[in-house]
């Protein structure tokens, strides 16, 4: 068993042994293949290789050929640049060269011109001086017979020289001083005259170049509406919104039958458009009633107060006019709100500030100061407090309290004469005041008297205690008083009706008769936080 075990060993050695060697064999001819591929393969590359170096090496030296003969030719025709720069270098040259001589001839023929023109000069110059010996010889002469016939007449008219020129003199003096003021007059008398006729066609021609429509301020303004549910929403409960309405604004609102639109009655025209604006404010949001009525009567005031410094703003933008304090510029526009005689009064003095500034420039006087004086001269109407001066010596205090030039100051003042006039400005806002205020259609008498007995029946009121507002409402027929409820009840409300309305009845005069209402509220405002 043994035997078997090592022989059946080494048959396994031997095969092994055989095995190796075997694959060895297998391996060396394998090798030697790959060696023979590799250098058939290394051959053909190497062939290649020759093959496209020569290729490389005939295109190489072709692309050097080219740049050869592109430098070339390059070279050629920078030199034939240079060449043809020279050649006309050359015949820059040549023509200077040729100018110069014709110039150096040219000098030379004016030279020989002038040697023979001084020549010709100082035998001129000879010949004037012999003239000028036989013109003094001569001149002597004269003055010799001269002399002579002076002394001849002399002893003829027993005068001496000198006395006959004094005499000469004196006639002639009599006779020129004669002619001098007849001259004189005549040109006085024509000057007269033809400052008149100039006076006429500067007012006239102001008029044609200044002369605009005038609208007339009316009491009343229409607000439209879409439907008659609306009224109803305007109206409110048992009246109440329309109430609050008039209350805050001081406006009369009359809703009748005409269709789509309700009137507003006021004679003051900011407070009528405070409650237009407001009215249509509240239209459109929806929402009315007695609070945001106050609400949104409260910010449309704040935006009218704006609105009046644009206007100012805008006026004297439009005028040419700068350097306005601006106290005077809020003054310039609230006069869009105020009328003088129907005759609106911002337009008014725009009017008259053009007109003055024509009659300026025509009489050579200052235009800008023209300008300003004429827009400035009706300030007084519009004082936010009531005051006992006159419109224009109020508006004249104004204008020097804001540091205004003193010939608009008096301007203003002596408009209508309550002041001297001290410069030609002052009759000039004067008549360009007339002119604007003068032509048809401009004014009317009856608002201004309107207005006025208004302001009257407000002041009435507002003279008793514990009144804090009053409003004349119906052309002047009611007369509504809202007084403080702290300071008046219920039986001081009834007293206080009667009594205004006798102060009326004693001191007024109106025409039919005037409704006396006091207003008494009382509230009572909690916030919850």
């Amino acid at each position: 068993m043994t035997t078997a075990i090592i022989i059946g060993v080494i048959c396994l050695v031997a095969g092994a042994v055989i095995g190796v060697l075997f694959s060895r064999s297998s391996l060396n001819t394998k090798a030697k293949f790959i060696v023979d591929d590799a250098k058939k393969n290394a051959e053909n590359l190497i062939e290649k290789a020759n093959v496209q170096a020569e290729s490389i090496k005939k295109e190489k030296n072709l692309q050097a050929k080219e740049k050869f003969l592109e430098l070339k030719s390059q070279h050629d025709a920078d030199i034939q640049s240079r060449e043809k720069k020279m050649q006309e270098s050359e015949k820059r040259m040549q023509e200077v060269e040729k100018r110069i001589k014709d110039k150096e001839h040219k000098l030379n023929d004016e030279l020989s011109k002038t040697g023979k023109l001084e020549k010709d000069l100082d035998r001129q110059i000879g010949d004037y001086a012999k003239k000028n010996e036989i013109l003094d010889r001569k001149q002597q002469e004269l003055d010799v017979a001269t002399a002579k016939k002076v002394e001849i007449l002399e002893k003829i008219a027993n005068y001496t020289a000198e006395e006959a020129k004094a005499e000469l003199v004196e006639t002639m003096k009599a006779e020129a001083k004669t002619r001098a003021q007849a001259h004189v007059q005549e040109i006085m008398e024509e000057a007269q005259l033809n400052a008149k006729n100039e006076a006429r066609k500067i007012v006239i021609q102001t008029i044609q170049r200044i002369g605009t429509e005038q609208a007339i301020e009316n009491s009343v303004s229409v607000f439209n509406i879409e439907s008659d549910e609306v009224k109803g929403r305007i109206i409110g409960r048992e009246g109440r919104n329309i109430r609050a309405l008039e209350a805050v604004t001081g406006v009369e609102i009359i809703v009748d039958d005409t269709p789509e639109a309700i009137l507003l009655s006021c004679f003051d025209p900011v407070r009528r458009e405070i409650a237009r604006l407001s009215l249509h404010r509240l239209v459109t949001d929806g929402r009315i009633h007695p609070a945001r009525i106050e609400e949104v009567v409260e910010k449309t005031r704040k935006q009218i107060e704006e609105e009046i410094i644009e206007v100012g703003k805008r006026t004297i933008i439009d005028l040419g006019i700068h350097g306005l304090h601006p106290e005077l510029i809020k003054i310039v526009g609230r006069m869009k709100y105020r009328s003088s005689y129907g005759q609106n009064l911002l337009q008014h003095s725009r009017e008259v500030a053009n007109i003055a500034a024509t009659m300026a420039a025509e009489l050579g006087l200052n235009v800008k100061l023209a300008k300003r004086a004429g827009l400035l001269h009706d300030i007084g109407k519009v004082p936010e407090q009531e005051s006992e001066l006159p419109h224009a010596l109020l508006g004249m205090q104004w204008a020097e309290k804001y540091g205004e030039n003193a010939e608009v100051v008096n301007a203003i003042g002596a408009h209508h004469d309550e002041i001297e006039m001290k410069s030609l400005l002052s009759p000039i806002i004067q008549v360009a005041d007339a002119i604007s205020g003068a032509r048809p259609g401009a004014r009317r008498q009856v608002l201004e008297s309107y207005i006025q007995r208004l302001k009257d029946l407000e002041s009435a009121a507002l003279s008793f205690d514990g009144v804090s507002s009053a409003y004349a409402i119906q052309a002047g027929r009611e007369l509504r008083v809202m007084v403080e409820s702290g300071k008046v009840n219920d039986e001081v409300a009834n007293q206080l009706s009667y009594d205004i309305s006798e102060k009326i009845q004693n001191e007024l005069t109106y025409p039919g008769q005037v409704k006396v209402t006091v207003i008494r509220e009382t509230r009572a405002v909690n916030i919850a936080r």
